[in-house]
């Protein structure tokens, strides 16, 4: 079958300006409405929001497909339903692709995904961030296993570039099949309330296999993959805030592996005081308070970018900036599930200490944790694989890293969240903290059992043995005479003492061991 040419009347910067502006306003007059009139808008108007103002340049906007059969040698647009270039965020180059559904559903076929290829391995060599705008509908059926080879060579470059470039997927449409393997792939997920879903089988399959009735939103829609699988780092209402949000993460992320984050100056004092934290942190170990509260003490002006804040809630993962400088913050929550550490909880922040280290951002741990979270359910989930996560994540980082014990460390939980003997740069604890095997009631029931079961008033003798526990083993200072914290210091001039802390680790150099890459649990 011949392929057929769309008519060209001419050859000079006239055609040229015609071929251009037909390609961006596509081949269906009326798809651009039914894209507005679905809440979503197009791939043009999804770079304009994500750049900078006149800053995008577009290559291969005149590319077409070679395919024939089923009527494709007829239907032949340009771009072939991606639109792809760079421009800058802040003044800084990005490269993005955005699928453009009004072209074949932004299905991708062999040419479409060589585009897509081509930008990324620019984004590779120049060493600047790659966005993804995702609204397409999966690989393109007409072009049969080509299609199916163009993400094999989309995530081999997703996973080489992994950890080397800051790779963004931004979902603003369906991704069903493969296409939701390249985002999976990705640094970070944002989704749009109502028009994103994600799935490897639809609806339609699952029904057809399983008896399952589910509706699109209710098997992969952004809540779903926000509070549920984890899929989705940040949920949004709408593509306009969810794409100005995409700018925010981009300023706190460096351009590549071999530089760090952008710096600011701020006008948050470095040695201001924080006394407040003396009434935000109840003294009590075991009545909750609101870990994001510490945290907007401890940051310039209050401002911090939570990652995954809806799912493993007993955990917070945070970008914050520090005297200017970009700084990553796991903080056990208890006000969920006390701050205990379980399955989902390990693998956020695994993930999160991986990030930072990939991309030079230190990392403050703020500890305040009872132990793994105790059921069957977690054994049976692989609690010791998954909290295995975290714990090689941190010993394997090699950026600065600071931990501050605020209450109660207990047990395995207190070695995995950064401790000095997995290779914290500085531990430090306020005045209040009890770091211990277990809680003093329980660790007073294991070791005087046979005398409290043998007393004549057995609660009396258990008070009394808590009590011995306590200030023999867990006293405020028992860490620091061992050399476990480096020192004991005023909750007051934590901010102060942080922010000088991170400015000597600056300087850090750390190498790991030659080696092709370590076997981390799965």
């Amino acid at each position: 079958m011949r392929l057929v040419d769309q008519a060209h009347t001419g050859s000079g910067p006239e055609e040229l300006l015609r071929l251009k502006l037909a390609a961006r306003e596509g081949t269906d007059p009326t798809a651009t409405a039914k894209q507005h009139a679905k809440g979503k808008l197009t791939a043009y108007e999804r770079i304009e929001l994500l750049l900078d103002p006149g800053s995008f340049t577009e290559i291969e906007q005149l590319r077409r497909h070679r395919a024939t059969g089923f009527g494709m040698e007829a239907r032949r647009p340009h771009t072939d339903g991606v639109v792809t270039g760079w421009g800058t965020v802040h003044g800084r180059r990005v490269f993005v692709y955005a699928h453009d559904f009004r072209i074949f559903g932004g299905a991708l076929g062999e040419a479409h995904a060589e585009k897509i290829h081509k930008l990324m391995d620019l984004a590779a060599a120049t060493g600047a961030p790659l966005v993804s705008l995702n609204d397409g509908a999966g690989a393109r059926i007409q072009e049969g296993v080509t299609a199916l080879a163009g993400y094999g060579g989309i995530f081999r470059r997703n996973t080489r570039n992994s950890g080397v470039i800051p790779q963004i997927s931004v979902m603003l449409g369906p991704s069903a099949g493969g296409a939701a393997y390249s985002p999976a792939l990705s640094d970070f997920v944002f989704m749009v309330r109502g028009t994103s879903q994600m799935f490897v089988t639809g609806p339609d399959v699952v029904a057809a296999v399983t008896g399952e009735q589910v509706g699109h939103d209710g098997l992969g829609g952004a809540d779903v993959h926000a509070t549920g699988s984890g899929v989705a780092h940040f949920v949004h209402d709408d593509e306009e805030s969810c794409l100005e949000d995409v700018r925010y993460l981009l300023s706190l992320l460096p351009a590549n592996n071999r530089e760090l984050a952008p710096y600011h100056p701020a006008d948050d004092p470095a040695d201001r005081r924080t006394p407040a934290l003396l009434d935000l942190v109840p003294a009590d170990p075991n009545r909750a308070y609101d870990m994001r509260a510490v945290i907007a003490e401890l940051a310039d002006d209050g401002e911090q970018f939570e990652v995954h804040s809806s799912w493993a809630t007993n955990i917070l993962c945070t970008l914050v900036r520090m005297g200017g400088h970009v700084t990553g913050i796991v903080a056990n929550q208890p006000m969920s599930m006390a701050g205990a550490l379980d399955i989902h909880a390990s693998e956020k922040a695994a993930r999160f200490v991986q990030m930072c280290d990939a991309f030079n951002i230190p990392i403050v741990t703020l500890v305040d944790v009872p132990g793994f979270l105790p059921g069957i359910s977690q054994e049976h989930g692989g609690i010791i694989r998954h909290g295995a996560k975290l714990l090689y994540a941190y010993c394997n980082a090699t950026v600065p890293r600071i931990s501050l014990i605020l209450r109660k460390a207990y047990g395995g939980a207190y070695i995995v969240m950064d401790s000095r003997s997995v290779g914290a740069d500085l531990a430090f604890a306020w005045p209040a903290n009890e770091i211990a095997v277990m809680g003093a009631e329980g660790a007073a029931n294991v070791i005087f059992r046979r005398q409290i079961a043998e007393a004549d008033d057995p609660e009396a003798v258990r008070a009394t043995m808590v009590k011995e526990y306590r200030q023999e083993l867990m006293h405020p200072y028992y860490a620091a005479e061992r050399g476990l914290v480096d020192d004991v210091i005023d909750p007051a001039e934590t901010r102060a003492v942080l922010i000088d802390s991170l400015a000597m680790l600056r300087a850090k150099h750390a190498d790991l061991p030659s080696r092709k890459h370590g076997n981390p649990p799965q």
